[in-house]
């Protein structure tokens, strides 16, 4: 039976209980379809205006299965529970392949019967709005063989990521300018930023980690101190691991992103590993050119939001998730994508600082500076990495 014919039929008498029902199971899907709120809802605000079954006002809906397409072509957008809308032509890979009744919680909190919570291991070290607008991208010239094949491997590396994620080339910027030039013909799309973000993510968090417990098991093998690099390194990956969670909360990546992912981390741990048995210096040196290009990156994603290239994530409604705002203790009115961004931007800052400096150091007997207490007549020389794109030469921070 028809929605016309059994509301026909109905009227001007009462209907059978039989009609009733043939109705209300005619009438429930569409009334849940265009009220009802997916169970789990995210902050990505990625939905068109569009008309409702009911209602000829926009209806915006807020979800995590926002399907994001490969950068080769736009995204289509599920919503209303498996009504589906295209902004273009299907793409040829998805980002996310999730449907909405199947989606999940990437990295929920656990809460158990007694423990409501669990903090950060490291809690974040606040930045200065004055720092963070002052990080720019920088480059550190190859000074020795090492320097120079850290270098070109970063740069196959970031041919290998261009490629892979399907970075058009009027979206690329100057080549001769690898990690300073943040103009391009063409900006890149949200799910294009978000692809990027977190694959980026997803591997930055492993030289920490493989260097970390490099030095702790030497530590312990050679019974000797360690002098504060281990924290460092450690903290540098719990806070790489921060921004994937954080983007993670955006979006859900697909069989693709996540096979990407796997076969990459496989092979970058292992290399790294077995590299840094080998040179310590060359790794960290490699880690400093890392770093340089993603702080190129969110530099440039800066600039289009700015541009309002970027108009999703310059919506005023846009909100940024709970995670982030925890983490990074960010104030109220300053909570936009923007200044997520600034934030993690000026992380990577950190880290490019940090790892160039530890490359110029003495990896076997030199303190970590800058977890140091320093004599007072030697205040001046306490680094700070953020501010130092290039790294400090160790007799500056050493003597």
């Amino acid at each position: 039976m028809s929605l016309t014919s059994a509301t026909s039929t109905a009227a001007p008498s009462l209907c059978s209980v039989a009609s009733a029902a043939k109705l209300g199971s005619t009438v429930a899907p569409l009334y849940h379809a265009g009220s009802t709120i997916p169970k789990h809802q995210t902050n990505f605000i990625i939905a068109q205006g569009t008309a409702s079954p009911f209602t000829r006002e926009p209806q915006y809906r807020h979800h995590s299965t926002i399907n994001l397409a490969r950068p080769g072509g736009t995204f289509p957008i599920r919503r209303y529970n498996g009504f589906a809308e295209k902004t273009s032509s299907t793409p040829a890979r998805c980002f996310s392949t999730t449907s909405v009744s199947r989606l999940r919680d990437f990295f929920p909190s656990q809460e158990t019967k007694y423990i409501r919570q669990t903090p950060a291991a490291w809690q974040h070290h606040d930045f200065s709005e004055e720092e963070m607008l002052n990080v720019t991208p920088a480059h550190r010239e190859p000074r020795s063989w090492g320097d120079w094949s850290a270098w070109k491997l970063i740069r196959f590396c970031r041919w290998g990521m261009d490629l892979a994620t399907g970075l058009r080339a009027e979206q690329q910027s100057d080549k001769s300018k690898p990690t300073t030039a943040i103009v391009a013909s063409k900006p890149l799309t949200e799910a294009q930023w978000l692809v990027r973000f977190v694959f980026l993510e997803s591997i930055a968090g492993v030289p920490g980690m493989v260097a970390g417990m490099l030095r702790h098991l030497r530590s312990l093998r050679r019974m000797k101190r360690d002098n504060g690099w281990i924290e460092t390194l450690l903290e540098e990956s719990y806070n790489e691991r921060m921004h994937l969670l954080t983007f993670m909360k955006m979006c859900e990546p697909g069989w693709f992103m996540k096979t990407m992912i796997l076969g990459a981390q496989g092979v970058f741990f292992n290399a790294l590993f077995c590299s840094y048995l080998v040179s310590p210096k060359i790794c960290h040196r490699f880690v400093g050119y890392l770093e340089e290009e993603a702080v190129h990156t969110y530099t440039r994603c800066i600039k289009e939001i700015e541009q309002g290239l970027l108009p999703k994530w310059s919506d005023p409604s846009f909100q940024i998730p709970e995670l982030a705002v925890q983490y990074w203790h960010m104030p109220e009115g300053r909570r936009t994508m923007r200044d997520l961004i600034l934030y993690i931007r000026a992380d990577e800052a950190v880290h490019r600082g940090v790892n160039h400096t530890l490359g110029n150091l003495d990896y076997k007997e030199d303190p970590n500076p800058f977890v140091s207490d320093y004599k007072a007549e030697a205040k001046g020389h306490k680094p700070n990495a953020v501010a130092r794109g290039t790294g400090y030469e160790r007799d500056e921070v050493i003597g």
